[in-house]
């Protein structure tokens, strides 16, 4: 698995990775945050992954504009 997010993506929509990327359509980013390490890039990525799906919507709502400017 990639560190990087932008190869990260591409190796989730080549469905390689997990069995959940094998078995689903394409992916998208549609947050992005930067961390110095990868140890708090996971716990972030865990913390959201706990979330509601309402609460992440929102944060996805939140700062989704301007994205594509940060890639």
């Amino acid at each position: 698995m990639s560190k990087h997010p932008l190869k990260r993506l591409n190796e989730h929509n080549r469905k390689r990775g997990a069995n959940f990327t094998k078995n689903n359509p394409s992916f998208e980013t549609v947050f992005w945050e930067e961390y110095p390490d990868l140890i708090q890039a996971r716990k972030r990525e865990i913390q959201i992954k706990k979330w509601r799906r309402d609460k992440k919507d929102k944060l996805i709502r939140r700062y989704s504009q301007g994205l594509e400017t940060k890639m």
